[in-house]
């Protein structure tokens, strides 16, 4: 049976115009002036918040209506593990600002949602996902979401992760957390939203809000983008701030736009980044562009592009789909050049070793800036905690905490060895290596298979992914819708040497252009439903 999300979406009548509910009693979806809210890009709404069609205040009214209707009603996506009570007095002072100044810039009076193991100084606490830390009010914003505060965004609420960002059991299930239950892909119900970064994939991809933040340390951005149907950046690292971010391992952690378009994410990573004398504190190379204006629908002409594939076999239905892809590249004057990556199994030991380690040294330094109503102070202690609550350890362990405790600490010679390793065998010697022995501009690939069933007894059926290397390396990784399977998206990613997001986004943006590779989402509860003949013969 296929859900109709219309019906559902009448739940504000006093918002009729953007929530989706008619006055006569006929239910639409959820619209702006000029069309679906689940369509509306931030420029499109930055245009209709300037001519008075809509205004901030309307726009959290809208999105909440949906995230009731969708998150919590209906579908029951689990994509929203909290709602800000402050977004509507924020609407109603960025609305009066635009009055008396006008708009701050792009984001000016644009609701987005942050994942929930990034710091809001809102009345929300950041848990991780984990009921340890459901008390961990710290009333301070990180660094990106003061920039995006800054530049005019409201913080409408957090978005559910796999707990710890799916850094806890070796046998975990992406999209699921203590705090917030399971994150449901709004494609097809029934198979994985990914993750870490699963509930601001799923609620972008089903307009639960303009946009959302998410966060990566190894795929946790582009996985759950591919697998939910949206555009997802992982920055090269150092571009972001990672500060008051619940960590995992600073030498990888990222922040990045999770968004509907290539041009939102442009728009959002230029308002995430700041002031630009941060970024080269923290890196001294770092380069920063004018990723919006660097769009451009002729930027794939006379680009040379490393194209990387799946193993033979491995998924022989995407096959076509990329193929079909890759034509669209060529067709806007790229050449293609076939290539391979080199050797990966020594970066991934290494990486393993530098991610428990850090993990332990940054939580503990972590968990000791929170308010004094989080009792779980060390590693150790969540431990502790988890193996006394039956919520936590309901689905799955946390061999990956026991395992990281037990390391000896960022001063460990294996560890430094390991991360020199890692850096070098990824970057110099892996994707730069790549990228200037072929004298490539940039690499594609497809970035994952499709949206695999959630087994709840198994944990994650994930088939492989190209986000190593660049998450290693620290180098940049775009991915962007570029079709789907059986109603499951596929993403395309866009790859690059460190600094070079506005190459990466504007490549996207001529792709996307082309390609017009992006899903609405069905609302499906499973695939199997919806193939003739699949559950009957003939």
């Amino acid at each position: 049976m296929r859900i109709s999300l219309y019906p559902l979406l009448c739940v504000a009548t006093a918002v009729t115009a953007l929530a989706g509910c008619s006055t006569t009693g006929q239910s639409v979806a959820a619209a702006g002036p000029n069309g679906p809210i689940i369509d509306r890009s931030i420029l499109e709404m930055r245009h209709e918040l300037d001519t008075g069609q809509t205004s901030s205040v309307a726009l959290v009214k809208a999105y909440l209506a949906r995230i009731d209707a969708v998150d919590r009603h209906g579908p029951q996506l689990r994509s929203v593990l909290a709602t800000n009570p402050d977004a509507l007095r924020q609407a109603q002072q960025l609305d009066e600002e635009l009055k008396q100044r006008g708009p701050r810039g792009p984001l000016h009076g644009i609701p987005i949602l942050l994942k929930d193991n990034i710091e809001s100084a809102d009345p929300l606490p950041t848990t991780a996902g984990s009921l340890a830390l459901a008390h961990n009010l710290t009333q301070r914003d990180a660094p990106i979401v003061a920039n995006l505060r800054a530049a005019g965004a409201i913080i409408l609420g957090k978005t559910n992760l796999s707990e710890w960002a799916n850094f806890r059991s070796t046998h975990s299930i992406s999209g699921w957390s203590g705090m917030g239950g399971l994150t449901k892909n709004p494609h097809v119900l029934d198979r994985s939203a990914c993750g870490s970064s699963a509930g601001s994939g799923s609620a972008t991809a089903a307009g639960l809000a303009a946009a959302s933040v998410g966060t990566e340390t190894d795929g946790s951005i582009t996985c759950p983008s591919a697998l939910n149907g949206v555009v997802g950046l992982k920055p090269t690292a150092g571009l972001l701030s990672g500060q008051y971010i619940v960590p995992i391992a600073h030498s990888q952690d990222t922040a990045g736009p999770m968004t509907r378009s290539v041009s939102d994410a442009a728009v959002m990573l230029a308002a995430m980044v700041g002031d630009p004398a941060a970024c080269r504190q923290r890196a001294a190379d770092c380069k920063i562009t004018d990723y919006a204006a660097g769009l451009s629908t002729q930027s794939l002409r006379n680009k040379r592009i490393g194209v990387l594939h799946f193993a033979a076999g491995q998924w022989p239905a995407i096959e076509p789909i990329y193929a079909q892809a890759l034509e669209k590249l060529r067709a806007a004057g790229a050449t293609l050049i076939d290539v391979t990556l080199p050797d990966t199994s020594r970066v991934g030991a290494a990486e393993r070793i530098v991610l428990d380690t850090e993990f332990k040294a940054d939580l503990n330094a972590y968990l000791a800036t929170t308010p004094a109503t989080v009792t779980t102070r060390t590693l150790a202690q969540l431990i502790e905690f988890n193996a006394g609550s039956a919520r936590e350890t309901v689905l799955f362990g946390q061999e990956i905490f026991t395992r990281a405790n037990a390391t000896a600490g960022v001063d460990d010679p294996a560890y430094k060895t390991a991360l020199a390793d890692s850096k070098r065998l990824a970057g110099p010697e892996g994707l730069l290596a790549l990228l200037k022995g072929q004298q490539l501009d940039f690499l594609v690939a497809p970035t994952t298979g499709t949206a695999w069933r959630i087994d709840s007894v198994n944990g994650d059926q994930s088939s492989g992914s190209f986000s190593s290397l660049p998450a290693v390396s620290g180098y940049p990784h775009l991915t962007v819708p570029m079709g789907s399977l059986h109603d499951l998206p596929l993403g395309m990613s866009f790859i690059g040497a460190p600094w070079s997001e506005g190459l990466l986004l504007s490549a996207g943006y001529a792709f996307e252009q082309l390609g017009k590779g992006r899903v609405i989402p069905a609302f499906r509860e499973s695939v199997e439903t919806h193939v003739p003949g699949f559950d009957r013969p003939q």
